[in-house]
């Protein structure tokens, strides 16, 4: 694994980690209702359950991503990219939020290519 590549990784799962953050301990702060555009406090608290299920799984892709690093394992770091990809095309799609894609799967497609082209 190239010093490139565990860099983009760590990175993906860095960004995942946040986004755990983010989701599970920040939802109903002014930093979370900002971050997610979340129509009102009232409406962060309402859905701040959801949140942390969704923040969760954020993390279940960062801890696969960073177990990828440990053993050097690029099928396991492939795995866990193409899960963040997916998600990130899905949440896109779902919410109607173009970002969503561009911040969450654009890392992780430019990660996945580097890995098959290297």
């Amino acid at each position: 694994m190239t010093t490139l590549i565990t860099f983009l990784i760590a990175f993906v799962a860095f960004e995942h980690f946040c986004f755990l953050v983010l989701e599970m301990f920040l939802w109903t702060t002014p930093k979370g209702i900002k971050t997610f555009g979340l129509k009102s406090k009232e409406f962060a608290k309402e859905t701040k359950v959801l949140a942390a299920n969704q923040g969760l799984y954020n993390g279940f892709l960062s801890a696969g991503l960073i177990w990828s690093l440990l053993t050097k394992n690029l099928h396991v770091s492939l795995f866990f990219l193409s899960c963040v990809i997916i998600a990130g095309i899905y949440g896109a799609y779902s919410t109607k939020k173009v970002r969503l894609f561009y911040i969450q799967s654009i890392p992780a497609i430019f990660t996945l290519l580097i890995i098959l082209f290297n």
